[in-house]
């Protein structure tokens, strides 16, 4: 069963890697070789996972890009309950 409302996995990525590892977001942007704005404005939710830098983190760090990708979709969809049908047309 989906979650109702999945975390971004910006902020996964935050509490599951880089803080448990003592990184600060400068230090990990220097490590996946991206620019410290770009990597703040992802843990921060502000921006959206990409493959390359699903790729990135997976090269520094070695959680599985898979993994990342159907997170950032898990959020990015919205809940079934707003996804409606087209309501069936009435013959006439």
């Amino acid at each position: 069963m989906p979650m109702k409302n999945p975390p971004h996995v910006g902020e996964v990525i935050w509490h599951g890697i880089l803080e448990p590892l003592g990184l600060s977001v400068a230090k990990a942007a220097g490590s996946l070789g991206v620019r410290r704005a770009t990597l703040s404005d992802l843990v921060n939710g502000k921006t959206a996972l990409t493959a390359e830098m699903a790729l990135h983190i997976h090269k520094a760090f070695g959680p599985d890009v898979d993994h990342l990708l159907r997170m950032q979709v898990a959020h990015a969809r919205p809940p079934s309950s707003v996804v409606r049908s087209p309501s069936p047309s009435k013959g006439r």
